[in-house]
């Protein structure tokens, strides 16, 4: 959030109540001259009819990339706009690049109270409300609903403190952001670039040949200069790419840092014009579906996992058949437990003894419940169980803390509010961030009689859970064969945290827990 002042009171007197037109001060800021000369203004009132003298028309003829520090420091002192603060996108999770206008919850002219609730914005992960930080009234929304890819830092609307000043921004633009103060951010969607050095054919950034130069050589001589927002150019040195052979897809061919992640996604033998597409047969119709926030962070988070953490995986098969009889007289017991028959009654399920088992194994087997973190192992002393949770947008996973601390009537409660909050995109960011252990269920669908899921680093472990079946199995008591309710487990394994007896080992504890589960009530 920035505040622009209005015009100073000791600047309006020297100029007699007249103040400097912010499009000449704008137009000197083009040149290095006019860079001084603003300078001068806005420090030395005395020389402030400097820039009204300035001929406009041959600062146009050598028009440049303006300083956007000066502009806006000129902005301070000349404009006409009442006292106002710009609102812009924050990080609402650490993970957040991007943001989604959901829906605006006040409208131009509304009348702001800290706390409302002023828009709704979906991240990578949920759909969160943004509160307003400041009493006032909204002036001006700079982005409507549906606006997808927002970067951090851009600016979202105006917020002024009186009422009649909201009329003076109906033609207000939002300011050109060229650099964000916030780390691994994505930047906006890039425009048609306008003439500018480099000259791109076209918004999407390109490599002429990947070139790339150790980290103490400089980027480009010195009588030619390049036009690169501060990150880009961090990134650019890191990842030893040299600018000078990227063409920039931001303002006046500004190079910016979704440029260089482009070009260090690429391969370097192949460019965006060279890259082939998938062959579509002729007369083949299909649906082009943009991928959401959520999804994007779903491939990216996998695709690590899968590329990175050597996975390995244990099966066991599991009587479920004590579980089954404990649940239904316990849903029984709530059932008559209840005084108003018209209240709604939470049944227990298979699933809330499964994660009540999870939650104890983990304790007997701490390895289990670890990070690994490059450079060292953590054993986590809480044990709070992340859930798989399909919804319309994709996987989220919200998370039951101190599982193994509570009872399994509550755990299902939880699971049940979480679950329809993840649905309905309303989860905060400590309601599915920091799990210590995943489980994943597919046993409701029937059909999935085992799988295995990937692990969620930088979690150890994750249980993939399939459906519950009648199989026959030999009875040794009569001689004969009976049937059995078996369910089939799956644990994938980071293997630089757990081993393979260590894995084990903690199926063996899950297993005994959900086959007498009277334990668990210990």
């Amino acid at each position: 959030m920035s505040k622009i002042p209005a015009c100073g009171p000791a600047f309006r007197n020297t100029l007699n109540g007249v103040r400097v037109p912010f499009s000449a001060v704008a137009a000197a800021s083009f040149t290095s001259a006019g860079h001084e000369q603003i300078r001068t203004l806005v420090t030395n009132p005395n020389v402030a009819a400097l820039v009204g003298n300035y001929k406009r028309n041959e600062v146009l003829k050598t028009l440049k990339t303006p300083s956007n520090n000066l502009v806006q420091m000129a902005r301070q002192y000349c404009s006409n706009l009442p006292s106002h603060n710009v609102i812009k996108l924050p990080a609402l999770s650490p993970t957040m690049e991007t943001g989604t206008i959901a829906s605006w919850q006040k409208k131009e002219g509304d009348q702001l109270f800290e706390g409302d609730l002023l828009c709704e914005i979906e991240t990578d992960k949920a759909t969160m409300g943004f509160e307003t930080p400041e009493e006032g009234y909204l002036a001006k929304i700079f982005l409507p609903e549906g606006t997808k890819d927002i970067p951090i830092g851009k600016p979202l609307c105006i917020i002024v403190q009186e009422k009649e000043d909201v009329a003076a921004f109906a033609n207000f633009k939002a300011p050109e952001t060229s650099t964000v103060t916030t780390t691994s951010i994505s930047p906006p969607p890039p425009k048609a670039p306008v003439a500018a050095p480099p000259k791109p054919s076209k918004p999407v950034a390109s490599l002429k040949s990947v070139e790339k130069v150790p980290p103490q050589q400089e980027f480009h001589k010195p009588q030619q200069r390049i036009f690169i927002t501060p990150f880009a150019k961090k990134l650019a040195k890191e990842s030893g790419i040299n600018p000078m052979n990227v063409q920039g897809t931001g303002p006046h061919g500004r190079i910016l840092a979704s440029d260089i992640e482009t070009i260090k996604s690429q391969p370097q033998s192949q460019t965006p014009s060279t890259k082939a597409l998938p062959e579509i047969a002729v007369g083949e119709s299909y649906t082009d579906i943009p991928l959401t926030n959520m999804r994007k962070t779903i491939a990216k988070r996998l695709t690590e996992s899968k590329t990175t953490v050597p996975h390995y995986y244990l099966t066991a098969d599991i009587d479920m058949d004590e579980v089954l009889s404990l649940r239904s007289k316990l849903n029984i017991f709530l059932a008559n437990s209840v005084k108003d028959k018209n209240e709604k009654v939470q049944k227990l399920s298979i699933n809330d003894f499964i994660i009540k088992a999870t939650a104890k194994a983990c304790k007997d087997v701490p390895e289990a419940n670890s990070f690994f973190m490059d450079t060292f192992i953590r054993q986590n002393e809480n044990v709070d169980v992340s859930i798989a949770v399909s919804t319309d947008s994709g996987l989220i996973t919200p998370i039951i803390r101190n599982a193994d601390l509570k009872g399994i009537s509550r755990i299902s409660t939880e699971i049940s509010e979480l679950a329809m909050k993840a649905r309905d995109g309303k989860l905060q960011p400590h309601e599915y961030q920091g799990g210590t252990f995943t489980v994943s269920n597919l046993g409701m669908f029937g059909s999935v009689s085992n799988f295995s899921a990937i692990i969620n680093p930088p979690q150890s472990c994750i249980l993939a859970i399939g459906s519950t079946k009648k199989v026959v199995v030999e009875d040794e008591e009569n001689n004969g064969y009976k049937t059995k309710n078996i369910m089939q487990v799956t644990m994938s394994c980071d293997h630089r945290v757990v081993d393979g007896a260590v894995g084990a080992r903690y199926l063996k504890y899950f297993k005994q827990y959900l086959e007498d589960p009277k334990t668990m009530l210990l």
